[in-house]
């Protein structure tokens, strides 16, 4: 392995700069080269089990990531999502099949390919669900994973700037800090929602999760905390860890029921690496179920059709896909009190990229959201059912610019959908995206969520913190009134937000396509350990849950390692 010296900026003033020796990525290991543990993917997952694998020094860890290393300085610009999100240089630029329930449309539906995966380029919020998610988990019969079990877990991982608590940690890799940026309006909007009936709620990750108030970030000084700098940066100097970027895994091997090996592309040279002790496959909710069909993991009939013997029939790999589908709600204002206004002046943006040169502030220090709230409709008494994501600003999608008229987006989430989808190879190659059909809006209750979340948006608006600010509705169309037209407008305007999981559906039941302790079944030394495993999707965004899984996940890997079960 070769070394360099590289010079970061480290977040604490302007043109202060860190001199740090990290791997040069250049070069790859003989085929015949052997570690104890090979994980595909470093993304959330992937980059703390490379952690917590090599902390001791006795284990050799081996790290695959399709995509580069993350030195794209617009990863650790919070804002800059907006230039890594839908960049193939960062993206894997998926797109779902055209969906009945969304008027036939097909959706982007962006994942990391960076040293960091998803973690690299997503909204940076930190949300890990309501404690009835879990326990609800160990219901279905996954035991060990209850809201008791895992909060230990989420404890471990973070860096809770506002201090420790019985919720809350502090020295762990995962810097978790207050938002630093917001304009007044996101006040009111806070206001306009306590006015419907939610409390305010200064901390949505402690008892309760119901509440309004502002996101907390993973971010520390203003830069983006992904994994890889949370877990993988610490981790970079080890002897027993080798990162391998531009590795484009194409199957991974098993010889008589047991996982051996890692076939993976680099340089255009096909090689393969040999694992002693297990393969962890952490490539995500749309990577791993893929890569599991490549290498014969499936159901067995439709692999053969493509040309694939089946080395264990499991036809729920790629079943039981899940996401959030965000409905954004956009309203003009009558004064310019938005980022629109801001941002479309030239000297406005030249005075946001100083602001956030001289001190890390500022508009390019916001994450995608600012204002949380997590509310209950009428079909829904017990818990929150819908989730919002507040912006003082407006824009097609990400990447695209903002609009050129003052504006703000209330964009509204059902928490806990039906709707079933699924994710399945259509070519025996690896670089052919799998199909992705999500099924948006296809059950009852989806459908008059949508319609309630609507209904509760305008209520918001039409409060009395919010009211004076409302020029007109852009969306929905503010003709739409009754439940058809409201889920007419839905079905139209609705679009992911980014939270695929459930496709390597963990579970009791032979049926499932892991164990309890993320075991694939009928495979030995192989585990899926991301956010494909949720046998249900948790209520708010996924980055957090899957950091907090990894961390559950190294503890039972080396449980296994010191206790292997009878040959």
């Amino acid at each position: 392995m070769c070394w360099t010296h590289v010079k970061t900026l480290d977040g604490s003033g302007a043109g202060d700069c860190l001199s740090i020796i990290i791997p040069r990525m250049t070069t790859t290991p003989a085929t015949t080269e052997n570690y104890d543990y090979i994980i595909v993917g470093a993304g959330s997952a992937g980059c703390v089990l490379a952690n917590r694998l090599s902390a001791d020094g006795t284990t050799r860890v081996a790290l695959l990531e399709a995509g580069g290393r993350d030195t794209n300085p617009w990863i650790h610009v919070p804002v800059g999502y907006f230039k890594t999100i839908h960049n193939p240089a960062t993206d894997w630029c998926y797109v779902t099949e055209p969906d009945p329930g969304l008027d036939g449309r097909s959706l982007k539906w962006p994942r990391g390919k960076v040293l960091g995966g998803s973690s690299s380029i997503n909204g940076l919020l930190y949300v890990r669900g309501q404690r009835e998610d879990y326990d609800r988990w160990a219901e279905l019969g996954c035991s060990g994973w209850s809201y008791a079990d895992v909060l230990p877990y989420f404890r471990r991982a973070e860096n809770q700037t506002r201090g420790e608590d019985e919720y809350h940690g502090t020295g762990g890799p995962l810097h978790v800090s207050n938002m630093s940026f917001a304009r007044p309006i996101c006040d009111d909007f806070i206001a306009g929602v306590e006015a419907t009936g939610t409390p305010r709620n200064n901390d949505i990750n402690g008892a309760e999760q119901e509440g309004v108030g502002y996101y907390q970030l993973t971010a520390h000084k203003g830069r983006r905390c992904s994994s890889a700098v949370a877990y993988l940066k610490p981790a970079r100097g080890r002897d027993n860890l080798h990162i391998i970027t531009k590795a484009m895994v194409h199957r991974l091997v098993c010889d008589n029921g047991r996982a051996t090996a890692v076939e993976f592309e680099r340089n255009g040279k096909r090689q393969q690496i040999n694992a002693n002790a297990e393969i962890l496959l952490c490539a995500g909710a749309i990577g791993s179920p893929q890569l599991l069909e490549l290498s014969g993991i499936g159901d067995a009939q439709r692999l053969e059709a493509l040309g694939i013997a089946s080395v264990v029939d499991i036809p729920a790999v790629g079943e039981n896909l899940q996401d959030h589908l965000q409905i954004r709600a956009v309203f003009k204002t009558h004064q310019p009190v938005t980022l629109n206004d801001e941002l479309r002046n030239p000297l406005q943006k030249l005075r946001a990229g100083l602001q956030y040169l001289l001190n890390r502030s500022g508009p390019l220090s916001m994450a995608a959201s600012q204002v949380y709230a997590f509310s209950r409709t009428r079909l829904s008494n017990q818990r929150p059912d819908i989730q919002y994501h507040f912006q003082p600003l407006s824009a097609d999608s990400p990447g695209e610019g903002l609009h050129p008229f003052s504006a703000i987006t209330a964009s509204v989430c059902q928490l806990r959908p039906e709707s079933r989808g699924h994710v399945h190879i259509q070519s025996a190659s690896a670089s052919v995206h799998p199909k992705i059909v999500p099924n948006y809006l296809s059950t009852d209750l989806d459908c008059q969520t949508a319609v309630e979340a609507l209904r509760h948006v305008r209520t918001v608006m039409d409060s009395a913190p919010m009211r004076e600010h409302i020029k007109e509705a852009v969306l929905p169309d503010p003709q739409a009134t009754d439940d058809a037209d409201l889920l007419s407008e839905a079905r139209r305007i609705a679009n992911t937000i980014y939270h695929p999981v459930g496709t390597c559906r963990m579970g009791a039941d032979a049926a499932s396509v892991v164990d309890p302790r993320l075991r694939v079944r009928g495979v030995d030394g192989l585990r899926v350990i991301d956010a494909s495993v949720m046998p249900e999707i948790v209520s708010g965004n996924t980055n957090a849950p899957v950091i907090m899984m990894a961390e559950r996940a190294s503890d039972l890997i080396l449980e296994d390692a010191r206790h292997p079960k009878p040959a």
